[in-house]
């Protein structure tokens, strides 16, 4: 869904009153978290989406990975999944149904998480995901309120996926920059979160529908700070670029442009390729860390020696307007 509708519905709900709820729908935040002993809060998310490449057991690794990356954008550990399904109902192509069925819980088992159960419905347009529940330090949460002026932002795995995706379905995309997307795509946020733990961090989101500046915005209202990114230290997936240039985009890009109106700017400097692809929505993208400056770079450097791809792209400063600029 589009973000402005979204949170214009959202924004209309009752606050939650319970004292446990240290997280809830109110922030926008990736998962919700609750307290469940002064020790030990429960991390609670739930992803789904339609296929995006075209082999069943890599869309259920994918699927598998995107779910679970919420819960590492907490700073959180997964314990247990149930599966979510819409699968038609002819009795056809079952293969192809237990292939998605057997990627995600791969991956699952990767994360060290149990599937332990999972709900199905007939529809005729395939859907997978995951409902993930995991465990956190409630004095170590990651949400996205914690982002302070002089902060520094590092960015895991490069940006790309949307366009390249995009440009596979109308049969555009080369090969060999689908296999490095369903790479970065399948690759868990688990050793990026692992590490972010060991620092100075103080703010953290997952990179998906939304695009990076999207939640970036939303990082910066919950924060009540600004953000500007260096568009030259960001990095991207082979092929992202020239695919932008050509225009390969999804709807959603439309739309969390339109929502970002008002409230992001770009200098001049920056070209439209690269304006698209900061906007263009994400499947299983990286984690966009507020780490403090002393911190940065040898956050970046442990990241690296993991073998995760990570970036100082940008720094949080006092709130201003626009929320979010590009330099």
């Amino acid at each position: 869904m589009s973000p402005s509708i979204l949170g214009s519905v959202l924004g209309r709900l009752p606050k939650q009153t319970d004292p446990n709820v240290l997280v809830g729908f109110d922030t926008g935040d990736d998962a919700g978290v609750y307290l469940i002993s002064p020790d030990v809060a429960l991390v609670q998310t739930v992803d789904f989406f339609t296929p995006i490449v075209d082999d069943p057991y890599t869309f259920g690794e994918i699927a598998a990975t995107n779910s679970l990356s919420d819960v590492y954008a907490m700073g959180g550990r997964p314990l247990t999944a149930l599966s979510i399904v819409g699968f038609p109902n002819s009795g056809k192509d079952l293969d192809m149904l237990e292939k998605i069925l057997q990627g995600g819980l791969a991956k699952m088992q990767e994360a060290g998480c149990s599937v332990i159960g999972g709900h199905s419905i007939a529809d005729d347009e395939i859907k997978f995901g995951y409902a993930v529940t995991g465990v956190a330090d409630p004095n170590r949460v990651l949400t996205n309120q914690g982002a302070r002026p002089g902060d520094r932002l590092v960015l895991t795995k490069r940006l790309g996926t949307g366009v390249i995706s995009t440009a596979l379905k109308q049969q555009k995309a080369r090969q060999t920059d689908v296999e490095a997307s369903i790479e970065s795509m399948r690759t868990l946020n688990r050793a990026g979160s692992e590490t972010a733990r060991e620092f100075d961090v103080h703010a953290a989101t997952d990179i998906t529908g939304f695009g990076l500046l999207g939640h970036a915005h939303a990082m910066a209202l919950a924060s009540k700070v600004s953000m500007v990114f260096d568009h030259k230290q960001i990095d991207f997936l082979p092929g992202a670029l020239e695919y932008s240039r050509q225009g390969f985009f999804s709807g959603g890009l439309k739309n969390n442009m339109r929502f970002l109106e008002g409230c992001l700017e770009f200098d001049e400097s920056v070209p439209q390729e690269i304006r698209s692809l900061m906007v263009d929505p994400q499947t299983s993208g990286g984690l966009l860390l507020v780490v403090s400056d002393k911190d940065a770079s040898a956050l970046v450097a442990s990241l690296r020696e993991r073998g995760v791809p990570a970036n100082q792209v940008g720094s949080v400063i006092e709130k201003t307007s626009p929320l979010i600029r590009v330099i």
